[in-house]
C-alpha cells in the first residue's frame, strides 16, 4: 500500500471516528447516513481502483500500461468517479449540501482530465484503446 492509500485511510478513519464521536449513529440524519455510506464504499472502490492502476498512475497524463481489468473493465476513469463519491459523501456527512456546488467545478475538470488522459492513451494504443473506449463508461 503506498502513502498516498495510507494518508487518505488514516484520512477517512479520522473523519469517521470524529462523526461517530460527536453524533452517534443513532442521531444521523437519512442524509448523513446516505454521505456516509457513500463515502465508504466510495473510498473502498477508489482504493481499489488505485490498486488495480498500479504503476500506471501518474499525476500528469502518460501512457505507461492501458490497465483494462477489474474495475477498468467497466469503467475508464475508476479513480474520478469514486473519489467524487468520497466528496459528495464527506459533504452529506458533514451536513452542508451546499457545499455540492463545488462540482459545478470540480466535473468539467475531471471531465478535461479524462479527456486528456484519453488522447493520450489513444495516441499511446490506438485501436486497442479505440475498442476499450467503446465498451466502457466515463
Amino acid at each position: 500500500m503506498t502513502r498516498v492509500n495510507i494518508g487518505l485511510t488514516l484520512m477517512v478513519g479520522m473523519v469517521l471516528s470524529v462523526m461517530i464521536w460527536k453524533h452517534p449513529p443513532s442521531a444521523w440524519t437519512a442524509m448523513q447516513a446516505f454521505g456516509m455510506c457513500s463515502m465508504i464504499a466510495g473510498f473502498v472502490l477508489w482504493t481499489t481502483a488505485r490498486v488495480q492502476l498500479g504503476k500506471s498512475f501518474t499525476v500528469s497524463a502518460q501512457a505507461k500500461q492501458l490497465v483494462t481489468g477489474g474495475l477498468y473493465s467497466r469503467i475508464r476513469n475508476p479513480v474520478y468517479v469514486f473519489g467524487s463519491c468520497v466528496i459528495v459523501g464527506l459533504i452529506l456527512v458533514l451536513g452542508r449540501p451546499i457545499f455540492l456546488l463545488i462540482f459545478l467545478v470540480v466535473i468539467p475538470l475531471q471531465i478535461w482530465r479524462a479527456r486528456k488522459e484519453s488522447s493520450v492513451l489513444e495516441a499511446a494504443f490506438g485501436e486497442e484503446y479505440r475498442k476499450y473506449r467503446a465498451v466502457t463508461w466515463f
